[in-house]
């Protein structure tokens, strides 16, 4: 009997920086979701595809980072996060490997109690503990939640990712392709280049800077020589931010854009001719409308 082609949505959360975006890249294998080592590296949900001719279709949202908010950019965060539990057929919650479960963790597993989708808890890191400890870390969180699965991973060094495929496959629904094979994103690519240039500026700026940016592609135009050129703004908060993100003689918006750029053009397979600014909003990330105008719609449901 032939196996049906099963298709679904899986939603990948868990708190800031426990390695989301690293997994999803890795399973979709390709970068779509930007990642770095600060907290709120992702902000919308970014939707990526797995296909496997055989088995089905894996349509991936990546999460921001559930946590308290502190403004109203946090409010919308979290709230996105959240609403993605509800319109999805499986759960990947990933944390990190601990037998401490701090209140970030408690505070989802108590939103998890409450859905009925299957979850699948993603011990994730475990390249950086030894072997002999894993099952401590199953162990301590295997009460917390009624789990569908446990699976220990390193989505960094890609051990026993596999398995994390094999499992959601297990609980997605018969279905259709939604997407073709070669599709492995639904992100216009103007949102993947701001998110590019937003990653190089999160990675090569100091700790209190990038949680204030935003970026804007303002124009996207494509030459009759399969050019692209790209105009972009880096919104920031304050002036003094301004005078960081340009760096002394614009030596750092030019590494930003330089960085930026080569990414782009792996991604788009096209040559790119990318111009960056740099502006001041002030307290941007407490206006509704700024937000909205960034991409950040509180309003869209």
């Amino acid at each position: 009997m032939k196996n049906q082609y099963k298709s679904g949505f899986v939603t990948l959360i868990g708190r800031p920086n426990v390695g989301k975006s690293t997994l999803m890249n890795h399973l979709i294998g390709q970068k779509i979701a930007i990642t770095s080592e600060k907290p709120q590296t992702t902000r919308n949900r970014i939707q990526t595809v797995y296909t496997d001719e055989k088995r089905g279709q894996i349509i991936f949202l990546d999460t921001p980072g559930i946590h308290k908010a502190k403004n109203k950019l946090g409010e919308y965060m979290v709230n996105v996060a959240e609403r993605t539990l509800k319109e999805v057929d499986v759960i990947l919650w990933l944390v990190e490997p601990t037998t401490y479960i701090g209140a970030g963790e408690q505070h989802i597993a108590e939103i998890l109690r409450q859905v009925k989708t299957p979850v699948i808890l993603v011990i994730n890191k475990i390249d950086t503990v030894k072997k002999e400890e894993i099952l401590k870390f199953i162990d301590a969180y295997k009460d917390i939640c009624k789990f569908a699965a446990i699976i220990p991973v390193s989505a960094l060094k890609k051990i026993n990712t596999d398995s994390v495929i094999d499992e959601i496959f297990k609980y997605l629904p018969e279905g259709p392709q939604y997407y073709d094979e070669d599709t492995v994103t639904d992100q216009p690519m103007r949102q993947i280049a701001a998110e590019m240039i937003r990653e190089k500026a999160l990675r090569l700026l100091s700790d209190e800077i990038p949680h204030g940016i935003a970026v804007v592609i303002e124009k996207m135009t494509e030459r009759k020589n399969g050019m692209f050129d790209i105009e972009a703004t880096i919104v920031c908060e304050r002036d003094s931010h301004k005078g960081i993100i340009i760096g002394k003689g614009g030596a750092m918006l030019k590494k930003i854009g330089t960085q930026a750029r080569i990414e782009i053009e792996n991604l788009m397979d096209a040559r790119v001719n990318l111009q960056i600014w740099v502006k001041v909003r002030k307290e941007w990330r407490d206006s509704e409308l700024y937000m909205k105008n960034y991409g950040y719609d509180m309003k869209e449901k």
